[in-house]
């Protein structure tokens, strides 16, 4: 059974690759709210956009959609995610997933399976998917974010560089992909957002990174649907646009 649950999807106007992004028209809709409906197909109890701007929130409140007007300042979308929490006033343990306003086609099973994941997990932090890295050309890809976990399925280590890296080359056996899909409890969302960014972090310009150097948990699972890429840049919304229109 598929525990209780908020959706909160961060969604900002301003993109440096993409700027506008949120409100990018697919098929008739701005890509903010598909991401919101296949939301709302989840199994979570709320869904909410968080957004600094208000032409984003006009769009999603002419939708019907509920929408947290946020602080500008947020460096990420947790920090906008923690603002939404703390003004919920929802308890530490409560459960939230932070769906990208970027990711219009992400399949609904998989919030699902984010917040069971870490409701089976009770000292996890946080839970996120994973799926096999495909050849070695992603393995070395730095905009593919690779982990390794332990044996239990929690996180050790995440990076843009390939882990494991094999000494004699090729592609390791087991290496795995990171999906950008993350389940929070709001106590564990309260202090990662106010801690400040760690060195790794930093280096790395990931932020899962500063939960492992706060000593939170991350568990891993292997998704059970591997998504669609979210849009990043021009090239990524025409794809997504051919894949509505199949639709």
């Amino acid at each position: 059974m598929t525990p209780r649950f908020n959706v909160v999807i961060p969604a900002r106007y301003e993109s440096t690759r993409l700027p506008g992004k949120a409100l990018a028209d697919i098929g008739g809709k701005p890509m903010v709210l598909w991401t919101y409906d296949a939301a709302r197909r989840s199994a979570a109890a709320e869904v909410m956009v968080a957004t600094d701007d208000e032409r984003v929130a006009a769009a999603c409140r002419g939708a019907g959609a509920r929408v947290e007007l946020t602080a500008n300042g947020h460096a990420s979308g947790t920090d906008r995610i923690a603002e939404v929490a703390a003004r919920s006033a929802w308890d530490e343990r409560d459960i939230i997933v932070n769906v990208q306003g970027d990711e219009p086609l992400m399949p609904p099973k998989l919030i699902d399976q984010a917040a069971l994941l870490l409701d089976r997990h009770p000292t996890a932090d946080l839970a996120t998917l994973m799926t096999d890295v495909r050849d070695a050309r992603e393995l070395a890809d730095p905009n593919v974010v690779k982990v390794v976990v332990d044996s239990l399925g929690f996180a050790l280590y995440f990076s843009r560089a390939p882990i494991p890296s094999p000494r004699d080359g090729g592609l390791p056996p087991g290496a795995k992909r990171h999906i950008g899909l993350y389940a929070y409890r709001a106590g564990s969302l309260k202090k990662l957002a106010a801690s400040p960014p760690c060195e790794l972090e930093q280096i790395e310009r990931l932020e899962q990174l500063r939960a492992l150097w706060l000593g939170q948990r991350i568990v891993l699972a292997d998704a059970i649907e591997i998504p669609p890429r979210g849009v990043d840049t021009e090239a990524d919304l025409a794809a997504v646009r051919r894949v509505v229109a199949r639709r």
